[in-house]
């Protein structure tokens, strides 16, 4: 059963946590904001689920490192390469994202491409950055093998989303944020939680067939056993190959711009079955309204088309239509008065994190 907990006591609990592991407040601060947004949004996939597997667990685990060493490979007035020396994603993709606004401020537009980084979090917490500077905002980042090319059952590709906001005039960005697969693994992870099935259809077996079993589709994913599926599905029949060309794209701009790894470089195995660093790329686009015809008349605009397109006659049975970024305000709305809903698995979790790192100040409502 879920418990609420405050957002206050939340982010000072995962503010300390992080910092118990090594990573300097600062930098915590940054990792804690990035990781509770995605809760706030409702995207609980890459929020306080994630803690512990993805971030504290590789901290401890040695495959990522707490202190981030953000170093500047090479610089133009509009470009730079950057190396995170496989410190922490949020961090580097934080410092980046910044620089290419700084950069689209001075001269119009903005681009820095990242290797040697980690998980961070989700994308478009960087691409609303840039939004509320009143940029056009971009991302992507590889990841480690999880989709298929069309007509094969090998997992190549990583999840790469290609993330893009922009400011409109209403209370909220335009804000899109997906998967170039049709699921992606913070989604099945979650199912797992949940004691669900994964949805037909959005994972491929190494037979060809569907897979449904959540926990048996994480491990075949791990293995090489499952793919899973590009937007648009297996195959041609309902254009897969588009999801797929995506997700290259994502990989090329990730990897070519940096000389970073790519594809089964991604798969964090070493040769003998352990755990190793991922060197994920990454790379953050940002374009400056003012360049063109002006930040006030882009954003009327902008929101001109969306009210439109809520506009549109609803299909039957559907009682409204939404806009991107529209549903995660809506939710937030909503959670900054009831705090964050908080599974039983991830109770057990935070529980775990609070007891190893010796924070036992901390009490979560749910144990009462």
């Amino acid at each position: 059963m879920s418990s609420f907990v405050e957002w206050d006591f939340l982010t000072e609990f995962v503010e300390k946590a992080f910092m118990a592991y090594g990573i300097p407040e600062a930098d915590a601060k940054i990792c804690t904001d990035v990781l509770l947004q995605s809760d706030k949004k409702g995207i609980e996939s890459h929020g306080v689920n994630r803690f512990k597997p993805i971030y504290i667990d590789r901290i401890k685990d040695g495959i990522q490192n707490p202190i981030t060493e953000f170093e500047i490979v090479r610089e133009t007035p509009t470009t730079a390469v950057v190396d995170g020396h496989d410190g922490m994603g949020q961090v580097i993709a934080h410092r980046s994202m910044q620089m290419a606004i700084d950069k689209a401020k001075q001269y119009g537009m903005g681009m820095v491409a990242v290797r040697n980084s980690t998980h961070f979090g989700i994308a478009g917490y960087y691409t609303d950055m840039a939004a509320n500077a009143g940029c056009i905002g971009m991302t992507g980042t590889n990841a480690r093998p999880s989709i298929a090319p069309t007509f094969s059952v090998q997992n190549k590709l990583g999840t790469n989303p290609l993330t893009v906001s922009f400011p409109t005039d209403e209370e909220f960005p335009f804000s899109l944020d997906c998967a170039t697969s049709i699921i992606q693994r913070g989604k099945i992870e979650l199912y797992e939680r949940e004691g669900k099935d994964t949805p037909a259809g959005t994972v491929i077996g190494h037979d060809g067939s569907a897979l449904t079993d959540s926990p048996t589709i994480l491990k075949a994913l791990q293995s090489g056993e499952a793919a899973l599926a590009p937007l648009g599905g297996i195959g041609e029949h309902l254009s897969g190959y588009k999801g797929y060309g995506y997700a290259t794209i994502v990989e090329v701009l990730s990897s070519a711009l940096q000389q970073g790894n790519f594809l089964s470089l991604l798969s964090g195995i070493g040769e003998h079955g352990e755990k190793i660093k991922f060197h994920l790329g990454h790379f953050f686009i940002a374009i400056d309204t003012e360049a063109f015809m002006g930040l006030d008349s882009f954003k009327k605009t902008a929101g001109d088309i969306m009210r439109e397109l809520r506009t549109a006659e609803k299909a039957p049975g559907a009682e409204r239509i939404y806009t991107a970024g529209e549903k995660e305000y809506l939710i937030w709305q909503e959670r900054k008065k009831t705090g964050l809903p908080v599974s039983e698995p991830v109770q057990k979790e935070l529980i775990a994190i609070r007891d190893d790192a010796g924070l036992t100040d901390y009490r979560f409502p749910f144990e009462q």
